[in-house]
């Protein structure tokens, strides 16, 4: 059975770092895209950042207000494991953060939910002003 564990979300100041883990078992990623996306309350779950294979090649949300300088992805094959380092945390960030694994598809402009096969239950990470 596939299974995507998510795990280092909490409650912190405006300011603050964390980060976020993404435990893979079942199955290894190593050939896999994956993938982070948050979703706050009443909004659609968007996407944060993406990382390659090798996790040479990262990729982020480009929006107002981006993550790009202040969340960094990575991953450790060895591991079958994805992180997400987030810094300079703003209330804005609050959100489940989700991790993602193996894209399916790919559509026009940022990744979208049903791009990626599997998903984890989510994390909250909660920023308080």
């Amino acid at each position: 059975q596939v299974q995507l564990v998510e795990s280092g979300g909490g409650l912190v100041q405006a300011g603050s770092s964390l980060r976020l883990s993404c435990a893979a078992s079942g199955r290894t990623f190593s050939s896999s895209d994956m993938a982070w996306f948050r979703q706050a309350p009443g909004k659609e779950r968007e996407f944060v950042a993406s990382i390659r294979p090798t996790g040479r090649n990262t990729y982020y949300a480009e929006v107002t207000d981006s993550v790009k300088g202040r969340f960094t992805i990575s991953r450790d094959s060895t591991k079958n494991t994805m992180y997400l380092q987030m810094s300079i945390l703003k209330p804005e960030d609050t959100a489940v953060y989700y991790c993602a694994a193996e894209r399916v598809a790919y559509g026009v402009g940022s990744p979208k939910r049903y791009e990626y096969h599997y998903w984890g239950q989510g994390t909250q990470v909660t920023v308080s002003s």
